[in-house]
Parts: structure tokens; sequence; C-alpha cells
């Protein structure tokens, strides 16, 4: 059956090793790349026959996560992190093929393939860091943003790479190219803004008239898909496109629907990618030279994630975003094979250097999530060992704050809810870590805390000890119920209301200590549905008994105690 074969193959043991990662409590990345080395041309027993094959498919996953996240971040989710995308991340990819030119010349290298190893080093995996910010509750965040910002610049470097490397020697020989694509790209932006932000709207109001989910589904995929195709013919990246399609579909009032239908394909294809990255390890050759793998994967990866973190900071970002970014992007990223390969075929690499660098590409990334993870107990050490570090406060009160709500999370909700209660007069402090939701608050003279809420500290700059309630509106339950525990321990009478981002987190909010949890969907749907019950005629007494039900059902026991705990003093 050839390649059917070989995907029912990858489906079926990425499932095993998604099983067993699941089971250890791992990242479901782990499991899938540990079942590409399982079935991979390497190793005994089940091997998939047709390697590249699969590696082209998944280059499809790559594409289509980008497309995903476009969908996800608007255009103006990217103008706060404009500074260290467009000026930061170019510093970075010249110091760290500096720093590689440096690793290879003491391994011996000549200066041509050091400059190739410093190259490859500098291109961070987008597939991993945004699977792994997604496992971890992190999209969306200020932090999610920042690494989004830096991947798409890196993702774009991959093109003028391609044509100066090769032609590294001599590298007047390659400027006209560069300067074609260059054009090629700009020209491509254009026509995305003049005529995607006009044709593919319409286009996705004419298919969704005709009310066929199937039909939304190809359609979405076929405009994500199509024109990364189309920027493939003009020379630049597949998944380049794809994001900026992604990016012109979200400003659309069909972004949502679009996104729920595409995350399914997406995983899938997503497994195809893990699964062909395990599929390149050679297991004997890791272990033959299992020394040199690890100290490139150590000093390089050390090098890369000091020169990110310190060129964010340098951005003006502060508290955990440097931390993140440096521990989130060390890796060496998926389009450095394809720029290795065309190392190996310009003569520049040998065979065994690009079988290095492959090892140690595939063990970085395979130690993303691991790393990742470290990032709140790292942050926290540090908030230790400085706690004489000042805190940046805005707009407080002379007289202090008291019996105040300290609101986690400035977004629109957490700013909306700030303002409400500020115009009441009603004492509140708002703890983000966005700049310019900062100046959001700043200018209608809300109290602010620029900080990480989920610290201990940052919550002491806003009062926790002395404050009456604390409003949770970040939509991440990782960080909510770092949060809620954090604001427990140093204020165990304080009452805290949650939002949840879906139904599956109430409960684990719930057994968080939290006094209330708010569920956005639920409530508009309940709104809704208390409206229609209005204009057909339902007393005011049926409906509340309606949605006091409806409320018990769906968030349980407490909404049933939340009338006693009121009367707490």
């Amino acid at each position: 059956m050839g390649i059917a074969t070989d995907l029912v193959v990858i489906v079926v043991v990425g499932l095993a090793g998604g099983l067993a990662a699941q089971r250890l409590r791992q990242p479901l990345i782990l499991g899938y790349i540990l079942a590409g080395v399982v079935v991979g041309p390497y190793t005994g027993g089940i091997t998939v026959g047709r390697v590249h094959d699969i590696e082209l498919l998944a280059e499809i996953g790559v594409a289509l996560l980008l497309f995903a996240i476009g969908l996800e971040f608007s255009l103006g989710a990217l103008k706060p992190v404009r500074t260290v995308a467009l000026v930061a991340t170019p510093i970075q990819l010249a110091m760290t093929i500096a720093l590689g030119y440096g690793v290879g010349r003491a391994m011996g290298w000549a200066w041509v393939p050091s400059v190739w190893l410093g190259a490859l080093a500098s291109l961070s995996s987008t597939m991993v860091v945004l699977k792994t910010l997604m496992n971890q509750g992190w999209i969306g965040t200020l932090s999610s943003r920042v690494m989004l910002g830096v991947l798409i610049v890196q993702d774009l470097a991959v093109v003028p790479l391609m044509i100066i490397l090769p032609r590294v020697g001599s590298p007047a020989a390659g400027l006209p190219a560069l300067v074609m694509a260059a054009l090629k790209a700009a020209a491509f932006l254009a026509a995305m803004v003049l005529l995607g932000t006009r044709l593919l709207p319409r286009f996705m109001m004419y298919v969704a008239r005709w009310r066929s989910r199937e039909l939304f589904l190809i359609a979405t995929t076929a405009i994500g898909l199509g024109v990364g195709y189309a920027t493939y013919l003009a020379g630049l990246s597949i998944a380049f496109g794809a994001f900026v399609a992604g990016l012109v579909l979200s400003e659309s009032d069909y972004g949502h629907q679009a996104l729920s239908d595409i995350v399914p394909v997406r995983d899938l294809f997503g497994l195809l990618f893990f699964v062909s990255v395990g599929m390149l390890v050679n297991p004997r050759f890791l272990l033959a030279n299992l020394g040199t793998v690890l100290v490139l994967v150590l000093v390089l990866g050390a090098g890369k994630g000091c020169i990110v973190a310190a060129l964010t900071r340098a951005s003006g970002y502060g508290n955990v975003v440097p931390l993140a970014a440096g521990l989130g992007l060390f890796q060496i990223g998926e389009f450095s094979f394809v720029l290795a390969r065309v190392g190996v075929a310009s003569g520049a690499l040998t065979p065994e250097m690009f079988s290095l660098v492959l090892s140690a590409a595939v063990v970085s990334m395979a130690l993303t999530p691991l790393v990742s993870g470290q990032t709140a107990r790292l942050y926290a050490l540090r908030r230790r060992q400085f706690r004489h570090e000042p805190l940046e406060t805005i707009n407080f009160p002379r007289e202090g704050l008291a019996g105040h709500a300290v609101i986690a999370g400035g977004g629109r909700v957490g700013l909306h809810v700030a303002e409400v209660l500020h115009r009441r007069g009603l004492p509140c402090v708002v703890v983000e870590l966005d700049p310019h939701r900062i100046d959001q608050a700043k200018a209608a003279g809300i109290p602010v805390v620029f900080g990480d809420a989920a610290q201990p500290i940052v919550l002491e700059a806003a009062r926790i000890a002395t404050a009456r309630l604390v409003l949770v509106t970040v939509p991440g339950i990782v960080v909510s119920r770092s949060i809620i525990v954090q604001a427990r321990a140093l204020n165990e009478r304080v009452h805290i209301v949650a939002r949840a981002a879906s139904a599956d987190h109430v409960e684990q909010l719930r057994s968080a200590g939290v006094f209330a949890v708010v569920q956005p969907e639920f409530e508009a749907g309940l709104e809704i549905t208390r409206q229609a019950l209005v204009h057909l005629g339902a007393t005011a007494e049926a409906i509340d008994a309606w949605a006091a039900s409806e409320r018990l059902e769906f968030y349980g026991a407490e909404r049933a105690t939340a009338g006693a705990r009121r009367a707490e003093p």
C-alpha cells in the first residue's frame, strides 16, 4: 500500500507514544518523537519506508500550525512586540551565528562550515515552541507573543540564509538574489493587505451561506495551504504565507469558526511532523557521538538562550518575559533541517556534520518542554534572591490600598472591570505584564502593578494582604491556578473569582479554592436564552428559577453555597 501503510503505522505508533507520555505526565511531543525513533529507518521492527514523503507531508503540519496561530492572533496583538521582532531578532541571528562560528572553530571545523553551524543554531523551532506553549497554557500571554514575534522573523530569515550561505565565500554574488527575495516578500504582503482583507472575508461569507460544515472546513484549509503555496511559487516559505493568511482571516467575522475547524487537522499533521523528526535520529550515531552532541546542545543552547533573554530585556520587557523567551527559544529548529540539506548539497557540510547538527537539533527539541517548564520555578528563585528589586507601580493612592480588588490580568475583561470599579469610586489595582495594557490603565488613572501576578512579590506589591477580592481574568488554566495558589498563601480570607476558559477548567478552579467561577461562553448562552424567554412571555420568577437551576447544574455546589459564603465576615 506504500505511503498509506506508512501513515497507518505513524498514527498508531504515535498514539502509543502519546499515551505513554501522558501516562508519565510528560509532554505529548516527547512521545511523538520517541515513536518516530521506533519506526525510523535506523531501528529494527516496524519501519516506515517512505521517510522523505512523510517529511514532505510534515511540512503541511508546520504550515497549518502557523495558519492556526495567525487565526488566533490578530494584527493588533502583534503590535506590542514589533520592536523585539523587527529589531532584536536580526541582532539575535547575527550574534548566534557568531557564537556558532566560535564553537565550530573550537571543534576544529573550517570557517565555512562553522558559519553554517551558527546559522543553523540561530533558528528556533516554531512547531515545538508553540505546541509547548499550548500544552502549558501560556498561549495569549505577553511571553508567548514575544516568542511568536521572534519566531516569525526567524522563519522569514530562512529565505535570505538559503541564498547567502551557499555563496558565503563570495557574498556579493548572492546580493541580487537577496534583493529579489525581499522585493517578493514586500509585494506579497502588500497584495495580502490590499486584496486579502477584501477578498478572503467575502469568499468565506459566500461559503458560509451554504451552511455546510464540511465545505467550510475545506475552504479554510484551502485558504491556509493555498496562500502558502502561492508564497512557495514566489520563492518564499509556505509557512510564511499560511501565517499571513491566518492573520488576514482572523480580522473577519469567521476567524473563530475557522480556528475551531482547523485545530483537529492541524494536530493530525503536527503528529506527522514530530514523528518525522524522530525518524531522522540514528540512535547508534547519537550514542557514538553523545558527548559531542551534548556539548553542542549545552553550549549553543545556553548561549542562544542568554542572547535571546538579554535582547528581550533590552527591548523593554521585564519580569518573567526575558527568562521565558530564553528558556523557550534555545533549541535548534525544524527549518535548520532544510537549511542543512542545502549545506550538504553545496558541499559546505559533510554528512557527518549534518548528522551531528541533526542529532543536536532533535535532542534540543525533545528538551524544550522540560526546560521551558522550569520558567516559573527559576523566576520564583530569582525573586527570592533579589527581593530588593523595586516593582513598577503606577497611580497608587498616597494613603495606600485596603479593602480593594486585585485584578490579575489587564486584558479586555480585566480593564473593563477596573474601569467600572474606578468610575464608581471602588478601590482596585490591576496586575499586568503587557506594556500596551499598562499604558491603557495608566491613561484611565487606574492603579497598576507591572509584573506577573503568579509571583508572590508582585501580589505583595498589589497589597494582597489587605485586599478584599481577587479577580483572575487571565484565560490560561496554568497561570490561573498559580495566581490562586499564591493569593491564598498570602491572604487566606480573600475572596477569589476566576475566569474559566472552558467547561473542563471549572472543576479545577473550584478545587483550587475560588469563591466563584465564571465561564464566559456559558454565561453568554445563558443571557441569550434569558432574552429569548423574556420576549416569549416567560415570567421573571420562572426565568430566575431556570437560570439558577442551569448555573447549579453547570457550576455545581459552588453556586449553591455562594450565598452562605457571602455572609461570611
